[in-house]
């Protein structure tokens, strides 16, 4: 059963206001950030690679090796195949970015059904792909399938963000994170979202892309 889809602003103000009369913590926060943004993203193959070039890099660096990867045509998966190793790397990629990316590219997601599965089946699909973990998985399940009871507790942002609001000793493991977050159903990737817009707020830089 597919659940809540997150398609406009109002969607979001929705769970944000739901989220606020739950909890005087979120209330407060909210209040400090001011509206959420949608962050909704296209789905398909080029979002997926995009997050793959995205890893464990600065948003700059990513920002550069995509716009480099755009420019060369090496953002379809017939070009991501056909390409050579020095063609990727000329763009900026890893030896194991571009296994990964070939990974994806050679597994032929159906993109269309994908967006008719249960989120428990999105992520599982995504994560039998090579360089697709859960985070990744989850992000985009909340902003290119507007999926809007996805939450990702291993994010690090979301973590330091919930430490701070909720007067946390440290910050929550993912595994007790997913947990405290299942309080937050049936809106926890608003949750997210307002958790990455505080910790803009408490920290002055983005946690998310």
């Amino acid at each position: 059963m597919i659940g809540r889809i997150i398609k406009t602003d109002d969607c979001v103000a929705e769970g944000a206001a739901y989220l606020a009369a739950l909890d005087p913590r979120f209330a407060d926060a909210l209040a400090r950030t001011g509206p959420l943004p949608l962050r909704r993203k296209p789905d398909g193959f080029e979002e997926l690679f995009s997050a793959i070039v995205s890893q464990q890099v600065s948003i700059a660096s990513a920002a550069a090796i995509w716009g480099r990867l755009k420019a060369a045509n090496l953002t379809q998966p017939a070009h991501v195949l056909a390409a050579s190793d020095a063609d990727f790397k000329s763009c900026g990629m890893s030896r194991q970015k571009i296994r990964y990316g070939r990974a994806l590219a050679d597994v032929g997601i159906d993109f269309n059904e994908l967006r008719n599965k249960p989120d428990r089946d999105v992520i599982k699909t995504l994560v039998a792909v090579p360089g697709i973990g859960p985070w990744t998985a989850e992000v985009y399940a909340m902003f290119s399938l507007g999926r809007a009871d996805v939450f990702a507790p291993g994010d690090l942002a979301l973590q330091e963000a919930a430490k701070v609001l909720f007067d946390l000793d440290a910050r929550p493991g993912e595994k007790a994170f997913r947990e405290m977050a299942s309080a937050w159903s049936p809106w926890r990737a608003v949750a997210a979202r307002l958790l990455w817009a505080y910790y803009r707020v408490i920290k002055d830089r983005e946690g998310i892309r």
